[in-house]
């Protein structure tokens, strides 16, 4: 497994599993499966549902605690000092942790930035108790990040954002990378994909990303993840079907070419899949998130 050092020295796997939507009588399972195939970073968050169940699969694994990297996300709910103080509580508490290596902000919450900015030093002071070894955000856009820079102190060390052939975002990766913040892309192989049209589309059955993955007798799959892997982002795939997380995992023995890369980056449609971060309201988007 490579690795990626975070810009406060902390060292985390380059390719990680995540959890979402998965559901919770599924993910003891699916968790247990991807920490036999080598996994060793499991990305899930509190308005995933599944963190007592992600909790539950580390616990029975023979893995010591510190073999794992363990990353989770809080919710707009909990935004603001104090509640993001306690959603921390809520989550090693059903994480069964009393230490999580990697807690961001799920999200920007543009209608009331006040709170994101309160939450995030509510992060900042979990760091500096050693509640948590790392802190980041997540789908937040340079104007979300220049914002948050001016108001607190410590940089991100992630940035957990929508990438993929179809949706590179290529200002984002570059605005992170000059500011020391790693690029975390979730959904890296394109779940939500769309074509220039608009229709939807699959980057499993692109031409050119298969074309590729026949030269190097691999699958789409692993090739872009490999693309994402060389250009220095990490990598959170996820499935609950064992032969794909095994195969998701399989991406270290190989290397594309600079034409491969570059061929991969042309792909590129500019359109989103998942929620545009500016529209994200606690009306619309608002959730609880329970206790236990």
């Amino acid at each position: 497994m490579e690795t990626l050092t975070l810009n406060n020295g902390v060292t985390m796997p380059a390719l990680g599993y995540g959890v979402f939507q998965t559901r919770p009588d599924e993910t003891i399972t699916a968790v247990e499966t991807a920490l036999d195939a080598g996994y060793r970073h499991i990305d899930t968050a509190a308005a995933y549902m599944n963190e007592r169940e992600v909790g539950e699969a580390l616990r029975r694994s023979s893995l010591a605690r510190d073999d794992v990297f363990v990353e989770t996300k809080v919710w707009i709910t909990d935004y603001g000092y104090d509640d993001t103080l306690h959603a921390f509580e809520k989550s090693a508490g059903k994480l069964g942790i009393e230490q999580i290596d990697l807690l961001i902000l799920h999200q920007a919450l543009p209608s009331a930035f006040d709170r994101t900015i309160a939450a995030y030093r509510a992060l900042e002071r979990l760091l500096a108790d050693g509640s948590v070894r790392a802190i980041g955000v997540s789908n937040f856009m340079p104007r979300h990040l220049d914002r948050l820079l001016d108001e607190t102190e410590i940089v991100p060390a992630v940035n957990q954002i929508e990438v993929h052939p179809y949706f590179r975002q290529p200002e984002l990766l570059a605005y992170d990378r000059e500011r020391g913040i790693v690029n975390q892309a979730w959904s890296p192989i394109g779940g939500i994909t769309f074509y220039r049209d608009g229709s939807k589309g699959s980057t499993l059955e692109d031409p050119v990303i298969n074309e590729i993955a026949t030269a190097h007798q691999k699958t789409p799959a692993q090739v872009i993840l490999r693309w994402h892997l060389q250009q220095g982002r990490q990598v959170i795939p996820k499935s609950v079907t064992p032969s794909r997380i095994a195969e998701n995992i399989d991406v270290f023995d190989f290397t594309l070419t600079d034409d491969q890369l570059a061929a991969i980056d042309g792909l590129d449609t500019g359109v989103r899949g998942g929620p545009e971060p500016e529209d994200i309201t606690l009306a619309s988007f608002g959730r609880e998130i329970p206790e236990a």
